[in-house]
């Protein structure tokens, strides 16, 4: 127990709404809370008979607590919102992924674009979602771009065209960048189908063009009614697929399922009366929470996180401690009328038992992988005969294109499966091209020289190499400060780098392990192993395309862009700068002598 004087702490706490922090002996905030009436709330932590062991668990770690008072309660729900996103307390209830939604958006512009939007809704137009991921929006445009031929480019390519592109010969755009391929009047009713049909309003769409299509028979214009006759059937086989749809304009749909100490909340987004789709997520669930706690604190947190779209209607699986005030808080936050429900009527009743059958399989899913991975922990702890749980592992690897563009990854697994928030990349300068064991020494110390918290240290840290790259980690722990050392381990490829014949080696000793090609642990190891391999090839590929999409000036200090306009403008763009001597570079207006020895060296170093 700590030494906490809880009687002193509530002699003097006022009765006022607020939220309160409690804090452990290394002075870490553990939990964050809200209340109605702050010393009511805090004193239900400490009274002689606490019937609920998680409680008491909890208690027993507070040192010390502070309150915040505030003037409402919806002020209360706020700002405990803002300290769960700040401190991230091990036992409140963590949203995992707090980003915000994409849309698609259609510009306010003399000819509209289509395209993907995440953020702040800034920019005039109309935005069409929210919908669960970037895959469901870019999917969603490659099929208008099949349907309506309405541009999906970037601005500055649209004015830049002398004639159309690529796109415009596929038919998938109508080429309104150049004149005499399409009419300002015919674009723009593409573009008003365009957004009836992202308003829901197929059989509108559908009517729309076959009107048009007739009407293009009739005038013996046959090919523009066979493009038309084309557009009604890929509208109608979208159609065959968009199975869920109702009269509801606006809603989001939960559904909750706990099973063991892993709990899944199903999102469903209903716009424009049909299901955008749905999203599962499993929320970070500690100990100490019960159903409620963890529903409400998601559903908070869900919709004060970022920029989330509040919608008018809300169709819940349970209820709230404190209804009406959360339904007020929303309110408040969308600047209209939020109201729940229970799914009591008919298409209600429908979308819920719906989120519930999804929540309750993507439950069953993840425990089944949860399980998995357990079972894979247990089979390497013992094939390497380890005394204590493993808690946290890590994997470096190196990757570069002939010694250019070198990224160093590191990945980290916990219990769970990997832990992504804790991954990280490293652009590895200053060393030999080419030289791994320089870059793997680089790494290592990079990631490791500032490590405070025990729990970051890993139990097991795996080196993707043999022997020479082992023998970095090697040396750099040599010295290693702290009591904790993790234990070292080379997974080195067989000779046909076929999966399956990895063989470990120990540090140390060098000797080496090689486990069944069916072992659970190997296949862990493989997944970490595997999962560093592609962090450290996605970060060495952004960093190559980077150099391709960068002009050599930019590198240069003191060459902005007006300079290096005038450079390019004098000498003939870049190959005839690199020809010309100092004294030519000098000649260009605004170049000192001594900029242009810079320019110079740096062009030919």
């Amino acid at each position: 127990m700590t030494d906490f004087d809880s009687a002193a702490f509530l002699k003097n706490l006022t009765n006022q709404p607020g939220v309160y922090r409690m804090y452990n002996a290394q002075e870490e905030v553990i939990y964050v809370g809200k209340a109605k009436n702050l010393k009511k709330r805090v004193s239900s932590y400490f009274r002689m008979q606490v019937d609920n062991a998680k409680t008491r668990a909890l208690v027993s770690q507070i040192a010390n607590m502070d309150v915040t008072v505030v003037n409402s309660e919806t002020e209360a729900f706020l700002l405990e919102n803002n300290f769960i996103k700040k401190y991230r307390p091990r036992y409140n209830v963590l949203l995992r992924d707090d980003k915000s939604y994409p849309f698609i958006f259609l510009s306010a512009h003399e000819h509209p674009r289509l395209s993907f939007h995440r953020g702040p809704q800034k920019k005039k137009g109309e935005y069409f979602g929210p919908y669960p991921s970037a895959w469901s929006v870019r999917e969603s445009l490659r099929s208008m771009q099949r349907i309506f031929p309405v541009r999906q480019c970037e601005d500055s390519y649209y004015r830049a065209r002398s004639r159309p592109c690529l796109q415009y010969q596929l038919q998938r755009c109508s080429a309104p960048c150049v004149k005499g391929y399409v009419s300002d009047e015919e674009y723009a009713e593409q573009v008003n189908l365009a957004r009836l049909f992202l308003k829901g309003k197929n059989q509108q769409v559908i009517g729309s063009l076959v009107k048009k299509m007739e009407l293009a028979s009739e005038a013996l214009n046959f090919e523009a009614a066979a493009r038309y006759r084309d557009q009604i059937n890929a509208l109608r086989k979208i159609q065959e697929r968009q199975w869920v749809s109702g009269t509801q304009d606006e809603m989001d749909v939960f559904g909750f399922a706990v099973k063991g100490n892993m709990a899944c909340i199903q999102v469903m987004f209903i716009r424009d009366s049909q299901l955008l789709g749905s999203k599962a997520f499993f929320p970070k669930v500690p100990s100490t929470a019960d159903e409620q706690e963890i529903f409400e604190s998601f559903f908070l947190q869900f919709y004060l996180a970022g920029n989330k779209l509040i919608p008018k209607q809300i169709v819940l699986s349970h209820e709230f401690s404190d209804e009406e005030a959360i339904a007020d808080l929303l309110s408040g936050e969308a600047g209209y009328r939020v109201k729940f429900f229970r799914g009591a009527r008919e298409e209600r009743k429908r979308y819920l038992h719906l989120a519930q059958t999804n929540a309750q399989t993507a439950l069953d899913a993840q425990f089944s992988q949860q399980k998995s991975v357990h079972a894979r922990f247990l089979d390497l702890e013992a094939a390497l005969e380890k005394d204590t749980p493993i808690q946290r592992m890590e994997c470096f690897d190196i990757s570069h294109t002939s010694g250019q563009q070198t990224v160093a990854s590191c990945v980290v697994f916990n219990r769970e499966g990997p832990h992504k928030s804790d991954y990280r990349r490293y652009n590895i300068e200053g060393i030999t091209p080419g030289d791994d064991y320089a870059a793997m020494a680089q790494a290592l110390k990079r990631r490791y020289k500032t490590v405070k918290e025990v729990q970051k240290i890993p139990d097991i840290l795996f080196i993707d190499g043999g022997k020479g790259q082992l023998a970095q980690a090697e040396t750099f722990f040599q010295d290693w400060p702290h009591d904790k050392k993790p234990l070292l381990i080379g997974v080195a490829k067989g000779t046909s780098r076929k999966p399956g014949l990895e063989t470990l080696i120990m540090a140390g000793s060098h000797e080496t392990l090689q486990l069944e090609s069916h072992s659970p642990g190997l296949h862990l190891i493989q997944h970490i192993r595997d999962e560093s391999h592609r962090f450290a090839i996605a970060g060495h590929r952004n960093r190559r395309q980077k150099v391709k999409t960068t002009s050599t000036l930019e590198t240069i200090p003191g060459i902005g862009a007006k300079r290096r306009q005038q450079l390019l403008k004098y000498m003939g763009g870049l190959q005839g700068l690199k020809r010309a001597s100092r004294d030519e570079i000098a000649s260009v207006p605004g170049i000192s002598p001594q900029l242009a020895e810079t320019i110079y060296d740096h062009l030919h170093n």
